[in-house]
């Protein structure tokens, strides 16, 4: 199980500081969430995870017993693919093994053997011949989660991969995400949802910084939520808190706002 250590990073583009200098550990074989507001640097610090920006200061180093740097598996938001690619959803799926081989597009049938169970996964045999603009966005999301499970990975990274999904795929995500941990998989997401996150096993809340990381109880509070989003988004009603915020809207066929009766705000 590998875990992700966070060490005085620094972290943004060009001269655009996003996250200033914070340190954090993830824990391997676990699911972590990475919740904020908007702009607060959750893409940014999953960006650097997998090695897509290197931080302007401090370091990020993986403990692993089977390599020195484990493989890294990145989900993006279907809405941040163009959906007019000419490509259909097995090929899409298949993108995902073509950093293993020096000739993209020549599968092996360990290659394709892999396609079939990552599609198999995701429920999207019937849909293989399909193009990406013809599908809903559900379906889509699954196409992009299904890529990265085809991928050989010890660390899967997956920006919003439940926001604005319909129940089934929804559903169908959440299932192959927890499949992927009890499998040893270290997991980290990012989310809108404090009910996403109330039911990972570890948190890292960010605003520029990371204001607080540990487990759900301990990081989802009044005082850690009110300095990440400010007082005018934070609602207390007894003891149930609500987020104002336009980037989290409940949903009747999905969560509602975290419930937290039986936690005394803190």
């Amino acid at each position: 199980m590998t875990s992700i250590i966070a060490s005085g990073i620094e972290l943004g583009y060009g001269s655009n500081t996003v996250i200033t200098k914070s340190s954090l550990e993830i824990p391997g074989g676990r699911i972590t969430c990475l919740i904020g507001p908007n702009g607060s640097g959750k893409s940014t610090l999953l960006n650097a995870m997998a090695g897509l920006i290197t931080p302007n200061s401090g370091m990020i180093s993986f403990s692993t017993i089977s390599t020195e740097h484990p493989s890294i598996a990145y989900v993006l938001q279907s809405t941040k693919v163009n959906e007019s690619l000419p490509v259909t959803v097995r090929e899409v799926v298949a993108m995902g093994r073509y950093g293993r081989s020096p000739w993209p597009g020549r599968l092996s049938t360990a290659d394709r053997a892999a396609i079939d169970r990552a599609m198999s996964r995701m429920g999207l045999e019937d849909i293989a011949g399909a193009h990406l603009n013809e599908l809903s966005g559900g379906q889509r999301q699954r196409v992009f989660v299904a890529q990265g499970l085809a991928q050989d990975h010890e660390i899967l990274l997956l920006d919003e991969p439940l926001t604005g999904l319909d129940l089934t795929s929804a559903q169908a995500i959440d299932a192959v995400i927890h499949d992927e941990q009890e499998d040893g998989c270290t997991i980290v997401m990012t989310t809108h949802d404090l009910a996403e996150a109330q039911v990972a096993d570890h948190v890292v809340l960010l605003a520029g910084r990371v204001v607080a990381s540990g487990p759900p109880d301990e990081v989802l509070t009044v005082a850690n939520l009110t300095s990440a989003y400010g007082p005018n988004l934070l609602h207390v009603q007894g003891k149930r808190l609500f987020l104002d915020d336009p980037a989290h809207r409940p949903s009747s066929e999905r969560h509602v706002h975290r419930d937290l009766s039986s936690q005394d705000p803190a």
